[in-house]
């Protein structure tokens, strides 16, 4: 199984869903999130990310997130 070691790996979480409000990030319904998925590189999940965000344009109670999932998995390297 072949590995690619020229690149180190930085996981990223993307998700969203619907707020309570704009003035906070609180979710009307935990049990709708759109988990998007896990991506290798910040260039790809920004790039789902866009995807999801455009899809919802028109719901500006939607919103989608980005989390830097490496940062929390070692917090003392970054």
């Amino acid at each position: 199984m072949a590995h690619d070691t020229d690149k180190k790996q930085r996981l990223h979480l993307v998700f969203g869903g619907e707020l309570t409000t704009l003035q906070e990030v609180q979710f009307r319904d935990l049990e709708q999130l759109d988990i998007v998925g896990i991506y290798p590189d910040y260039e790809s999940a920004l790039a789902a990310w866009r995807a999801k965000a455009q899809m919802t344009v028109d719901n500006a109670h939607m919103r989608y997130f980005i989390v830097h999932m490496h940062r929390l998995l070692d917090p003392e390297n970054e």
